[in-house]
């Protein structure tokens, strides 16, 4: 499974593309639902090995910054016909087995993470209160090691340091440091056709 690095495209001071989506509760989730508030948007799934490797961290920051004034939005994008494991019903089996309490939404159409050139599962965009964007790169600097086709060794675990400092200093009220390293993971299953033109597959 070739891995690819996030864009790094969407440019800082951007602001949040709106977009309406369903959660695992079947509740539409819109980034103007949470106007005034920091936004972390995180386009993952449930199948990549490095989301897998990233999940249990995911986890903790959602627990952690629960009780801050930030709001955080979970992203599929998947081809799902062809990657089943990572249909909206098995979302709904991810939220409870990983312990997630933000909002995990489906984008069916994959619009969204046009709109965001989302590229790789995970991909991480911070905004600050006024949804400009303020980050997009790494959760930290761990990877999962292949072992084998579909064998990944994650002993090396995620801590989220990257992300996390980034989070403290927008809600802080700074800015985070403009050199940002992209974040590394399987590309996002597009649709047969409906490829973005900035989608790269590395050899």
């Amino acid at each position: 499974m070739a891995a690819i690095e996030s864009t790094m495209t969407l440019e800082l001071g951007e602001q949040a593309p709106d977009f309406s989506l369903p959660d695992t509760n079947g509740t539409t989730v819109s980034v103007s639902d949470f106007g005034g508030q920091p936004l972390l948007v995180m386009f993952i799934c449930n199948h990549c090995p490095y989301v897998k490797h990233v999940a249990p961290e995911l986890a903790r920051i959602g627990h952690d910054y629960a009780d801050k004034p930030i709001q955080i939005i979970a992203v599929q994008s998947n081809d799902v016909s062809g990657y089943p494991d990572d249909s909206p019903e098995k979302m709904v089996e991810e939220v409870k087995q990983r312990g997630y309490v933000f909002p995990y939404v489906y984008d069916a159409t994959q619009d969204v993470a046009k709109a965001y050139s989302a590229a790789c599962t995970p991909d991480f965009f911070l905004f600050d209160a006024e949804h400009s964007l303020a980050y997009r790169g790494q959760l930290d600097e761990t990877r999962p090691v292949r072992i084998r086709s579909g064998v990944y060794d994650s002993t090396n675990a995620a801590h989220g340091a990257s992300l996390r400092a980034a989070i403290d200093q927008v809600l802080a009220g700074e800015t985070p440091p403009i050199e940002q390293i992209p974040s590394l993971g399987c590309n996002i299953k597009w649709v047969d056709g409906n490829e973005p033109d900035y989608f790269v597959l590395n050899a």
